[in-house]
């Protein structure tokens, strides 16, 4: 199992935003997280990426507890993301913001960064070098020197994942990729993730688009104030009369 959540639970005051959620990720699938709003899908990833720590329960990624560990350990042991809102840099490239994210892989230290020594020389080469790979596998090859804030916001997107994906990661988790897209840059993006999971990479992502979930995922978690409501595969959570009724609410007649 690449990833496993026990018992978690994350209060905000008297919130109970995340209330006992255990639930699995197997390597190399898309796995879908839905639920309505305040169903606590965001604050999950939050725990999941270290970005906030649980009040109780444990996240384990490959066997490990990884819990208590800062976001930024998180990302070096092959955990990625997105987030809601695009968090693009100002005033640099499409390329520069992918460099970003490989950065995070580098070895070369402070000193030998200053002294500006061969090693330091060859790692960048090597990190510009996948850069320009990623973006070619996303079709970003020509925006490669625009700066990124001027793309449009489908794009955008992209060079967020682009992003995301020069930390090496093994899991990805995609925070509502298709907030604000239309219908061709959401379709696209759907191919996108597919291709993703084909490299071998796995992801969860969140998303209030149902149909992109349902057809993508090979699995689905549910939320509701909190709480697991279900996990299954598309077409029985489809069928599930918890889901209907309670997500996405009871028909009148």
């Amino acid at each position: 199992m690449l990833l496993k959540t026990t018992h978690l639970n994350k209060y905000f005051g008297g919130l109970h935003a995340v209330n006992d959620v255990s639930f699995s990720v197997t390597q190399g699938i898309i796995k879908g997280v839905i639920g309505p709003n305040g169903a606590g899908k965001t604050t999950l990833f939050n725990l999941i990426s270290g970005t906030i720590t649980p009040d109780s329960g444990m996240v384990y990624f490959k066997d490990q507890p990884v819990s208590h560990l800062p976001d930024f350990r998180i990302a070096t042991m092959g955990i990625s993301r997105t987030f809601q809102t695009t968090k693009l840099f100002h005033h640099m490239t499409v390329c520069e913001n992918v460099l970003v994210g490989g950065h995070r892989k580098t070895r070369a230290g402070f000193i030998s960064s200053i002294l500006n020594l061969p090693f330091t020389w060859k790692e960048e080469k090597q990190i510009r070098t996948r850069s320009l790979e990623i973006l070619a596998s996303l079709n970003l090859s020509e925006y490669a020197d625009e700066d990124a804030l001027n793309l449009p916001f489908g794009k955008q997107r992209i060079v967020e994942i682009a992003r995301a994906l020069a930390t090496e990661p093994e899991l990805l988790l995609l925070d509502e990729p298709a907030a604000g897209l239309n219908i061709y840059e959401t379709e696209e993006l759907a191919e996108l993730i597919v291709k993703i999971k084909s490299w071998g990479i796995t992801v969860l992502i969140v998303e209030h688009d149902i149909s992109l979930i349902m057809g993508i995922s090979d699995e689905v978690l549910v939320l509701d104030q909190g709480k697991k409501l279900a996990e299954d595969i598309p077409l029985e959570i489809q069928k599930n009369e918890r889901v209907i009724n309670i997500y996405l609410g009871e028909d009148d007649d």
